[in-house]
């Protein structure tokens, strides 16, 4: 496996050079003039520069960004800077496709992202845990950014909901000429994740002084598979398995499994992936295959000498799958039944000695595929002349889809009419926003910066196809009329009696009686009932104050009103300082409020799957807040979280050192969970949950007999977070060459500020404090000579718990280590690297779910595919 991946590398390369050499393109440098980097972020009057800004900035530009080498923005970030989180979660439903992050221990959603400054519209995933819907920072490819302006800091009075944590504003390139193209590929150490990537750039002159500067980007990825042989008590094939043992005493009669050439045989059908009992691997854990095509554009046009026009957009579109758990033989979901024959079939049923690849007598594993689409469009008019008033009107509209497939598995209820591919349904985001903004100078030391929005929102859950979610004749007992009341033997029953069927209705065994799960095995499609559409709308006002009150003091004042059509108002404001001690030292801080609105996914989000207690179809589930199942047993509308945080820091610089230190406190109140299951019964006998069933009713709740169980989203718990970052830069000048060294150190601390317990188990309670590491560090150092570089970047993450049923296991610290070495000839750039280069692992889970092959924690935020080597091509132009 390992020696034909290489052998594709090699190939891709040969040819991708002599595409290259081919081309006169002149050869970037390695190393630019120090300026002082001047930001937008943070402020919305006069910019100002980092080591001005009363708040503490990060600025990445194209060529740090660049020398990450990953092709998802979520893993850039994520190596650069210490505060920012990203999970893989295999088998994790939508989570496997837009994976769930974190800033400061606190979900994404509660940090703002912006394009040149504008809102980006959120993704159209809420995850069914923590409720977050935040942008998918996949869709943003790395070869469009010019920079990214990373604001440590709540900045709710100045941008709206969600700035809570902070904002990270990605800068496009507006380049109107040149360009580049680059080449890379990669492999694991293991011998998977085979990566190509093609990207390119090029900018356009429009007019004498316009600009079109358009990136495009490729790039595929292979599965990697991190499993150990599938081996539980209840089904085990591998003899040398730690519970094998238990499996045959407490499975004699599975045990034959493993000798039976016809199931051996029809194993290598279960997965997709082409994975058997054989290979070991009838259920992997690892990272999805993926595929994508992402691009933006940018765009600038004057029209005079005091306006221009311009507009930016992207597109993307990203095909991803993953496996499920495996269903084996005995699964105790997918029974026997009768047929209209009166013959009993069974899906998993090893068919002796003639197995032609029909059904699933192996098992099967169902295969869950994500079309994951993103657009986005932007256009403005705005000033450009030397006025005191400057004004800026934009109009946006954005949209995220997924459209969900499911292969490799059945909708039991249809018998052997099933088909074994389904689409449950599609989720779609919209989101459009008319924004007007303006700076008036009011004097060279003061400035007032004003505006309006309005934002129209959507969240639709798109029905799935007919078979995704019908309950077909399987889902009732004795669907053919077999059998009668008492027991006995109908007409019909004596009919196939008589054609050599089976059939015994005395038997309540009998496969006649049993009934089959509604909706196809793995993911239930949505139905028409469940298919809605969520929308509303809101409008925004703010103002920002901007105070030089002398060379070394200036004062940031900021307020902000925002109304929304469904749950109201919030008023939020800010106050920011930075005062310079010295020439090189100087002081800042921060008092802010803020809010995230909650929004139209998490109000609308469904996640409903049909059960069969007793033999009745029954839906269970997280319902949406505003249906009438959850109002009827006690839901309320969801409320704003809010906010409270304040910030302290120093600046400064001790000779070649430049450093900065900042302490943040973070409260967070009325952070939205799911409630626990309500249960309902029919049953008069069943206490609450029949109290429950009675209130459905009373609330003329359409189908409240077929309803098992309600949960839904609730305003819940108060959190606080706190910690403090350290940024460092070093740079010394030798006749060896340029070393630069930089630092970045984030240390932070979780608690509750109220009792979480009527939302959170203690398992999630204790994951939320201790789970991720508290500190986290990246040190790199970068050593340039002739047209040579050799970069060393480690990432530290410290000591982490994890808890499960009253067991803790502490993961100690780790360190990465990634390299590079960069050769910048008259034509091409060369780059040669690893990642994680001594192929380290975080410590296999001993706690909690370690079952069905799974060796690490999924939802780990320490990379658990080992180490990665890869090569790069590029050109400019």
């Amino acid at each position: 496996m390992q020696r034909s991946a290489l052998s594709r590398i090699g190939s891709m390369l040969f040819a991708c050079g002599l595409v290259l050499s081919g081309a006169g393109f002149a050869a970037p440098v390695l190393a630019e003039e120090m300026v002082e980097e001047v930001v937008v972020t943070g402020v919305r009057g006069k910019p100002r520069t980092v080591q001005d800004s009363p708040v503490p900035i990060d600025v990445f530009d194209s060529e740090t960004l660049d020398s990450v080498n990953v092709s998802s923005m979520n893993d850039i970030i994520r190596t650069l800077v210490p505060s920012f989180s990203v999970a893989r979660q295999p088998i994790s439903d939508g989570a496997t496709f837009v994976r769930p992050a974190s800033v400061r221990g606190l979900a994404s959603d509660k940090t703002l992202v912006l394009v040149n400054g504008k809102r980006r519209h959120r993704s159209m995933l809420v995850n069914l845990g923590t409720g977050q819907q935040g942008p998918d920072l996949a869709t943003i490819p790395g070869v469009a950014i010019k920079s990214v302006e990373i604001l440590r800091d709540g900045a709710s009075a100045l941008y709206g909901s969600d700035a809570i944590a902070g904002v990270m504003n990605f800068i496009l390139k507006d380049d109107r000429e040149g360009g580049s193209i680059s080449f890379d590929t990669g492999q694991n150490y293991w011998g998977d994740g085979l990566r190509m990537s093609v990207e390119g750039n090029i900018g356009l002159p429009l007019g004498e002084e316009g600009f079109l500067n358009i990136s495009v980007a490729k790039s595929k990825n292979e599965a990697t598979v991190r499993s150990e042989i599938y081996c539980e008590s209840w089904w085990c094939m591998n003899p040398d398995g730690a519970k094998y043992e238990a499996f045959l005493a407490a499975r004699p009669d599975r045990a034959a499994y493993a000798t039976d050439a016809d199931y051996l045989a029809a194993s290598a059908f279960a997965s997709l992936d082409g994975y058997g009992v054989s290979d070991g691997f009838t259920q992997t854990w690892g990272d999805p295959n993926t595929e994508a095509t992402r691009g933006f554009f940018n765009a600038g046009f004057p029209i005079s000498e005091t306006m221009e026009v311009y507009a930016f957009g992207n597109y993307s579109d990203s095909e991803r799958d993953g496996g499920f758990y495996y269903r084996y033989p005995f699964n105790g979901t997918i029974e026997k039944i009768r047929k209209e024959d009166g013959d009993v079939w069974w899906p998993l049923e090893v068919t002796t000695g003639n197995y032609d690849g029909n059904g699933f007598a192996g098992g099967f594993t169902p295969r869950f595929f994500g079309d994951v689409t993103d657009f986005s469009m932007l256009g403005g008019i705005r000033s450009t002349g030397d006025g005191p008033l400057a004004w800026d009107f934009s109009y946006r509209f954005g949209d995220a889809t997924i459209k969900y497939t499911l292969k490799n598995t059945i909708n039991p209820s249809l018998g052997e009419a099933t088909p074994t591919s389904f689409r449950p349904g599609d989720l779609i985001n919209q989101e459009a926003q008319f924004q007007a903004d303006f700076v008036y100078d009011i004097s060279e030391n003061a400035s007032l910066a004003f505006g309006a929005s309005y934002m129209d929102e959507s969240y639709e859950l798109g029905i799935g196809g007919t078979p995704s979610w019908i309950a077909g004749p399987y889902a009732n007992p004795d669907p053919y009329g077999f059998c009668n009341d008492d027991l006995s033997t109908s007409a019909a029953g004596l009919a196939v009696i008589a054609n050599g069927s089976t059939l015994d209705c005395s038997n309540t065994s009998d496969p006649v009686y049993k009934t089959m799960l509604i909706g196809v095995n793995g993911f239930q499609g949505y139905d028409p009932e469940m298919a809605q559409e969520y929308t509303r709308d809101s409008y925004g006002l703010y103002g920002e104050l901007g105070l030089d009150l002398s060379d070394d003091l200036f004062v940031q004042l900021a307020v902000r009103y925002e109304d929304f059509s469904d749950f109201g108002a919030e008023t939020v404001y800010k106050v920011a300082a930075k005062y310079d001690l010295t020439d090189t030292f100087g002081v800042r801080g921060s008092f802010n409020t803020g809010f995230r609105a909650p929004t139209t996914g998490q109000q609308g989000t469904l996640n409903v799957s049909t059960r069969l207690p007793d033999g009745v179809p029954v839906a269970s589930g997280l319902f949406p807040v505003q249906s009438a199942a959850a109002i009827a047993l006690g839901a309320s509308p969801l409320e704003p979280e809010t906010s409270e945080a304040f910030s302290i820091g120093v600046t400064g610089s001790l000779g070649d050192i430049d450093f900065t230190l900042d302490y943040y406190s973070i409260e967070v109140a009325s952070i939205m969970a799911k409630v626990s299951d309500l249960k309902v019964s029919t049953d008069p006998t069943a206490g609450s949950a029949y109290d429950n069933y009675l209130a459905l009713v009373g609330a003329n709740v359409s189908g409240a007999q077929g309803i098992g169980a309600v949960a839904w989203f609730t305003s819940g718990y108060d959190v606080s977070v706190s910690g403090y970052d350290l940024v460092a830069t070093y740079p010394i000048e030798s006749d060896l060459g340029q070393t630069d060294i930089g630092i970045t150190l984030g240390y932070n601390e979780r608690d509750f500020d109220t009792d979480p317990s009527a939302f959170l188990n203690t398992e999630a309670q204790e994951d939320y404090v201790n789970y991720e590491p508290n500190t986290r560090m990246i040190v790199s150092i970068a050593h340039s000579w002739s047209d040579y570089m050799l970069m060393v970047r480690g990432s530290y993450w410290g000591e982490s718990e994890n808890y499960n049923s009253g067991t803790t296991q502490v993961h100690d610290p780790l360190w990465m280590t990634d390299a590079e070495f960069i050769y910048v000839g008259e034509e091409i750039t060369l780059s040669f690297g690893v990642r994680n280069l001594f192929d380290e692992y975080p410590a296999k889970g001993t706690v909690g779910d370690t079952c069905c092959g799974r060796v690490y924690e999924s939802g780990s935020v320490i990379p658990w595919s080992g180490g990665h080597y890869f090569m790069k091509m590029s050109r400019d132009f």
